[in-house]
Protein backbone atom coordinates (compact mmCIF):
# COMPACT_ATOMS: atom_id res chain seq x y z
CA UNK A 1 0.00 0.00 0.00
CA UNK A 2 1.19 3.23 -0.80
CA UNK A 3 1.81 5.98 2.24
CA UNK A 4 -1.19 8.41 2.94
CA UNK A 5 -0.98 11.85 1.70
CA UNK A 6 -0.81 14.62 4.31
CA UNK A 7 -0.64 17.59 2.03
CA UNK A 8 -4.02 18.90 2.57
CA UNK A 9 -4.31 18.02 6.85
CA UNK A 10 -0.97 19.71 6.90
CA UNK A 11 -2.10 23.06 4.89
CA UNK A 12 -5.37 23.05 7.02
CA UNK A 13 -3.76 22.95 10.35
CA UNK A 14 -1.15 25.38 9.09
CA UNK A 15 -4.40 27.46 7.67
CA UNK A 16 -6.26 26.83 10.76
CA UNK A 17 -3.07 28.01 13.38
CA UNK A 18 -2.65 31.49 11.48
CA UNK A 19 -7.03 32.16 11.80
CA UNK A 20 -6.75 31.04 15.62
CA UNK A 21 -3.37 33.17 16.40
CA UNK A 22 -4.60 36.25 14.00
CA UNK A 23 -1.72 37.91 14.44
CA UNK A 24 1.93 37.19 11.66
CA UNK A 25 3.07 33.64 12.51
CA UNK A 26 6.74 32.07 11.96
CA UNK A 27 7.25 29.44 9.94
CA UNK A 28 9.26 27.42 12.62
CA UNK A 29 5.89 27.74 15.00
CA UNK A 30 3.69 26.61 12.33
CA UNK A 31 6.05 23.69 11.80
CA UNK A 32 6.07 22.79 15.74
CA UNK A 33 2.05 23.02 15.76
CA UNK A 34 2.12 20.29 13.17
CA UNK A 35 5.08 18.42 14.05
CA UNK A 36 6.37 19.05 11.04
CA UNK A 37 9.43 19.51 9.52
CA UNK A 38 10.21 23.07 9.02
CA UNK A 39 10.89 22.43 5.10
CA UNK A 40 7.84 20.96 4.27
CA UNK A 41 5.79 23.25 5.98
CA UNK A 42 7.52 26.30 4.01
CA UNK A 43 6.62 24.16 0.77
CA UNK A 44 3.38 23.93 2.13
CA UNK A 45 2.74 27.55 3.06
CA UNK A 46 4.69 28.63 -0.17
CA UNK A 47 1.80 26.79 -2.46
CA UNK A 48 -0.94 28.65 -0.34
CA UNK A 49 0.91 31.50 -0.60
CA UNK A 50 0.72 31.02 -4.56
CA UNK A 51 -3.19 30.26 -4.07
CA UNK A 52 -3.35 34.24 -2.56
CA UNK A 53 -4.45 32.24 0.40
CA UNK A 54 -1.15 33.62 2.95
CA UNK A 55 0.82 36.51 2.92
CA UNK A 56 4.34 35.96 3.67
CA UNK A 57 7.46 37.80 4.46
CA UNK A 58 10.86 36.10 4.29
CA UNK A 59 14.26 36.28 6.20
CA UNK A 60 15.05 36.30 10.02
CA UNK A 61 12.16 38.21 10.95
CA UNK A 62 9.85 36.39 8.18
CA UNK A 63 6.27 35.30 9.07
CA UNK A 64 2.78 34.05 7.55
CA UNK A 65 -0.63 35.74 8.26
CA UNK A 66 -4.00 35.09 6.09
CA UNK A 67 -4.55 36.80 2.97
CA UNK A 68 -8.39 36.60 4.13
CA UNK A 69 -10.94 36.81 6.52
CA UNK A 70 -11.72 32.98 7.42
CA UNK A 71 -15.38 32.88 6.38
CA UNK A 72 -13.84 33.66 2.91
CA UNK A 73 -11.61 30.65 2.53
CA UNK A 74 -13.18 27.32 2.08
CA UNK A 75 -11.73 23.34 2.69
CA UNK A 76 -11.77 23.54 -0.93
CA UNK A 77 -9.96 26.86 -1.24
CA UNK A 78 -6.90 25.01 1.05
CA UNK A 79 -7.32 21.40 -0.53
CA UNK A 80 -6.41 22.68 -4.07
CA UNK A 81 -4.09 25.34 -3.04
CA UNK A 82 -2.29 21.98 -1.23
CA UNK A 83 -1.93 20.58 -4.92
CA UNK A 84 -2.58 17.06 -2.90
CA UNK A 85 -3.69 14.23 -5.34
CA UNK A 86 -7.44 12.90 -5.88
CA UNK A 87 -8.47 10.85 -2.91
CA UNK A 88 -8.73 8.04 -5.00
CA UNK A 89 -6.99 6.70 -7.98
CA UNK A 90 -6.71 3.77 -9.55
CA UNK A 91 -3.55 1.76 -9.02
CA UNK A 92 -0.85 1.73 -11.81
CA UNK A 93 -0.60 -1.69 -13.39
CA UNK A 94 -0.08 -3.44 -16.73
CA UNK A 95 -3.70 -4.67 -18.04
CA UNK A 96 -3.37 -8.55 -18.37
CA UNK A 97 -4.86 -8.81 -21.24
CA UNK A 98 -6.43 -12.37 -20.88
CA UNK A 99 -8.26 -11.18 -17.72
CA UNK A 100 -11.62 -9.30 -18.67
CA UNK A 101 -11.70 -7.71 -14.84
CA UNK A 102 -8.24 -6.39 -15.55
CA UNK A 103 -8.92 -4.96 -19.52
CA UNK A 104 -11.86 -3.19 -18.05
CA UNK A 105 -11.72 -2.48 -14.37
CA UNK A 106 -10.31 1.19 -14.88
CA UNK A 107 -13.01 2.33 -17.64
CA UNK A 108 -15.68 1.38 -15.26
CA UNK A 109 -13.89 2.60 -12.02
CA UNK A 110 -13.17 5.68 -13.96
CA UNK A 111 -16.70 7.55 -13.46
CA UNK A 112 -16.85 5.94 -9.73
CA UNK A 113 -13.81 7.72 -8.76
CA UNK A 114 -14.47 10.90 -10.74
CA UNK A 115 -18.02 10.99 -8.73
CA UNK A 116 -16.62 10.44 -5.69
CA UNK A 117 -13.69 13.18 -5.87
CA UNK A 118 -16.44 15.56 -7.30
CA UNK A 119 -18.44 14.99 -3.90
CA UNK A 120 -15.28 14.99 -1.78
CA UNK A 121 -14.49 18.30 -3.35
CA UNK A 122 -18.46 19.56 -2.91
CA UNK A 123 -18.11 18.63 0.60
CA UNK A 124 -14.81 21.04 1.23
CA UNK A 125 -16.53 23.96 -0.77
CA UNK A 126 -19.24 23.84 1.62
CA UNK A 127 -16.67 24.04 5.20
CA UNK A 128 -15.06 27.40 5.61
CA UNK A 129 -11.81 28.20 7.63
CA UNK A 130 -14.36 29.51 10.67
CA UNK A 131 -16.12 26.89 10.52
CA UNK A 132 -12.78 25.04 11.65
CA UNK A 133 -11.96 27.60 14.04
CA UNK A 134 -15.73 27.66 15.64
CA UNK A 135 -15.36 23.91 15.95
CA UNK A 136 -12.16 23.84 17.33
CA UNK A 137 -13.55 26.47 19.80
CA UNK A 138 -16.22 24.02 20.75
CA UNK A 139 -14.20 21.68 21.15
CA UNK A 140 -13.06 19.52 24.06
Amino acid sequence: MSQANVQFSVAAHVMAALGARGEPVHSAELAASVNADASFVRRVLSKLAKAGLVHTTRGKTGACTLAKAPEGITLLDIYRASAAPATCAMHAYPVAEECKVSRNMKRCMDDVLREAQHGFEQGLARQTLADVLASMQAGP
